[in-house]
């Protein structure tokens, strides 16, 4: 039976150095470190590639030496295949290896000199007890590795640009660092904020250094350059948490040689610098963090290094993101007092964990109660954050048929019972003086919350949720080209305006399926056709018209929920100037889309025929007859009753007559009434995520987070738009037949054959 390959687990080292101990012997310590895998089967070449990719280095100049066991003073050079394979056998049962990997010109700066010490750019692989045979795991031992792999991949070096390579720009991006360091007595508030100015500093000034010590309480560093006198060395202040810097020489005596060597930068350190950015825009991708980096700092990233450094930067602001929740008091009370009129509260479970937060801007309210439409649409879109949640939302149709946010929640899970108090809130919010026309999922318990707290609104039946169930019912029924067309129907169906066209839908249906047209019978069709409806939804018969701001939620539902929610008002805030500085310009009554659609019925209108008949009541010839009621603004063809704008059958009445037909638009059209809804603005809330110091945050009340968690891969996004339930259908381009192309249509073969050329 033959024995299994003898493997070595390894962990690759760059960035330390070397040190001669009393005996001569030479010690590694520090740097940066990787694990690889290398066996008895492993190639030289291969082995090669993988140090060259860990490390940018380059092949043709790459050096690999190591140490015989038991002999920690002479280098072995590896250069064929067997060197390589000699080197695994002669392991044997050392515990390890060490390997140095460096580049050419290192090897003859550095050890051509040993044994005396060097500071040099080498690589370390210390082999970790080869297997050979199967063996029992140690799983401790195991588990220590795997921590060691995973801690030491943080500070994997990155290339860079030399400073003295760097162009203008770049060099602009690192001089803003030139005085994160100022000398001794410069304070800092932690070990990790000297450390990241240390950093920042380095790279501003071109020259790598090393750390002598580096603690809890002090840290001294050096230049890496041997003999060059530049020092610094920090410590604790006594009697405070503060860190000092104690004593600091800033002279180098290296210069280019310095430069020439560049400097480092880790994972680690590319999250700091992108963890403000991340805060504004926490859908900031790897590739584009990548190509900042390189423009701003001259420096290289790959593509998973900067996945990395995005995911450090995410886990230092968890600080962040737990803190905002307790900030949510003090947050509410600021909207309060920023913007009087307004409506911000929350509530928490027993054990002070966050529960829901509802919050409606006086300009939301004045806007919607001033100038809107009495229409909602309420939808709820995932929250993709650190402690999920869902947001539920308000929205209406300006006069020109744009999003309008009325109020919006965040909630720790959609339900029945934070529906039904998403809508207590909501009518504290609103007046309540008109009869308000909903339109809205039947489910997850809205159908109830609706009627027990809105007790006389109309309640319109999201149609893409309802074809979505419908979907869903019939999919294991019937087939793919048959379900197309009944959700066509059903569609033709809710759409009809009058009674004869949804008959003749459902009827269609029902031709393909009696017990589809049951269910399509049975979903109460007075909630969501046309020809049944008796609330007034403007030709609005989906509760997704908020798809605006489901967009403004996207690039903001990674952020601590604060600076979530200040976002959406930012966005609202931005929204009410703009639009009503573009209103100032218009001279039309009417806002410009239906000044578009009055002028559409009009042109059809001068080719129709009025009759009157008597009253107010009018005949009108067209491809069809329709009877107009003026005096009740009515038309058999229904157009302007969905609208509330004039159907070509009224406008050609109103021709006739001489009569002005703005005079019986909706005054919810008009342009006035799209700056009554813009006239109030909404205001900045300063110091969402920083009060400003003396200013009590200390309301008496502790909010923590939910216990949900984000759960592990990629987050699945809300649609932008509704499902694509039925794909579009292959169609033959030649005969126009469903189902086949024109390389395998049947007809066209048939033809061929009858002509008389098969």
């Amino acid at each position: 039976m033959a024995m299994a390959a003898k493997k070595v687990i390894a962990i690759c080292q760059s960035g330390g150095e070397f040190v001669t101990n009393k005996d001569g012997s030479l010690s590694y310590s520090g740097g940066d470190a990787y694990a690889i895998d290398i066996d008895e089967d492993t190639q030289l070449k291969a082995f090669k590639t993988e140090l060259a990719e860990t490390f940018n280095y380059s092949i043709d100049t790459m050096t690999i030496k190591y140490f015989l066991p038991g002999n920690k003073k002479t280098l072995i050079t590896i250069s064929k295949e067997k060197d390589l394979k000699r080197m695994i056998s002669f392991v044997q049962d050392s515990v390890s290896v060490d390997v140095f990997v460096m580049t050419e010109e290192a090897v003859a700066r550095n050890v051509s000199n040993m044994p005396a010490s060097r500071s040099s750019r080498t690589t370390v692989l210390e082999a970790v007890v080869p297997v050979v045979g199967p063996i029992d795991v140690d799983v401790d031992m195991v588990n220590a590795i795997d921590q060691v792999v995973m801690d030491v991949r943080d500070e994997t070096p990155i290339s860079c640009i030399p400073p003295e390579n760097m162009d203008e720009n770049h060099r602009k991006a690192a001089l803003q660092w030139e005085n994160t360091i100022t000398g001794v007595d410069q304070r800092f508030n932690s070990i990790a904020e000297f450390r990241e100015a240390l950093h920042k500093y380095s790279i501003a000034h071109g020259f790598a250094y090393r750390y002598k010590k580096n603690d809890s309480h002090r840290v001294s560093v050096k230049c890496k350059h041997q003999g060059c006198p530049w020092r610094i060395y920090a410590s604790r202040l006594s009697t405070t948490q503060l860190i000092c810097i104690k004593k600091m020489n800033p002279n180098h005596t290296c210069e280019g040689a310095i430069a020439k060597a560049g400097y480092r930068a880790t994972r680690g350190w590319v999250g700091s610098i992108i963890k403000e950015k991340l805060k504004v825009s926490p859908n900031y991708k790897p590739k584009d963090i990548a190509e900042d980096i390189k423009r701003e700092y001259g420096i290289h990233l790959n593509y998973s290094q900067a996945w990395r450094a995005k995911e450090i930067a995410r886990e230092q602001l968890q600080g962040s993101y737990r803190e905002a929740y307790n900030q949510l008091p003090f947050f509410c009370e600021k909207i309060k007092e920023t913007n009087p009129g307004s409506i911000a509260t929350f509530s928490t479970k027993d054990d002070s964990t966050f529960h829901r937060l509802f919050v409606s801007f006086h300009g939301s309210i004045r806007g919607f109660e001033q100038g809107c439409r009495p229409l909602i649409f309420l939808d709820s879109t995932p929250l993709n954050s650190k402690y999920q949640g869902t947001l539920l939302t308000a929205t209406t149709a300006d006069a020109d048929d744009c999003i309008f946010p009325v109020a919006f929640a965040v909630v720790d899970t959609e339900s029945d019972d934070n529906w039904h108090w998403f809508l207590a809130e909501l009518k504290s919010a609103i007046s309540v003086s008109h009869q308000i026309t909903f339109v809205a999922d039947f489910q997850n318990g809205l159908k109830n919350a609706l009627a027990e707290v809105f007790e006389n609104c109309y309640h319109s039946y999201c149609l893409r949720r309802l074809t979505e169930k419908l979907n869903k019912d019939l999919k294991g029924q019937f087939s793919h080209e048959a379900r197309r067309f009944m959700i066509n129907d059903f569609y033709s169906a809710a759409y009809a305006p009058r009674l004869e066209g949804f008959q003749r839908s459902v009827e269609n249906i029902k031709g393909i399926s009696p017990e589809a047209y049951d269910w399509v019978m049975h979903s109460e069709p007075e909630h969501w056709a046309n020809a049944w409806f008796t609330g007034a939804r403007y030709n609005h018969i989906t509760s997704n018209f908020g798809q605006h701001f489901y967009s403004w939620v996207s690039e903001a539902h990674e952020l601590p929920i604060t600076q979530m929610i200040d976002v959406l008002r930012c966005k609202m805030m931005e929204l009410i100037y703009t639009r009503r500085v573009e209103s100032d310009q218009w001279i039309t009554k009417l806002t410009p889309s239906n000044e578009v659609k009055l002028e559409k019925e009009t042109s059809i209108a001068r080719s129709l025929q009025v009759l009157i008949s008597h009253g107010s009541t009018f005949e009108v010839r067209g491809e069809c007859v329709e009877i107009v009621d003026i005096d009740r603004c009515e038309c058999s063809c229904k157009g302007w009753q969905l609208s509330g704008l004039p159907c070509c059958h009224a406008v050609a009445v109103f021709e006739c007559m001489g009569r002005n037909p703005y005079d019986y638009c909706s005054r919810y059209f008009t342009t006035d009434s799209y700056r009554s809804t813009y006239a109030e603005s909404i205001h900045p809330v300063p110091n969402v995520d920083r009060p400003i110091q003396g200013e009590s945050t200390d309301l008496g009340v502790i909010v923590t987070p939910p216990p949900t968690k984000r759960p592990p891969g990629r987050p699945k996004m809300k649609q932008a738009e509704s499902v694509d339930i039925i794909k579009r259908q292959l169609q033959c381009s030649k005969c126009k037949g469903l189902g086949h192309n024109k390389k395998t249509c049947k007809v066209l073969e048939l033809t061929y054959i009858h002509s008389g050329n098969g």
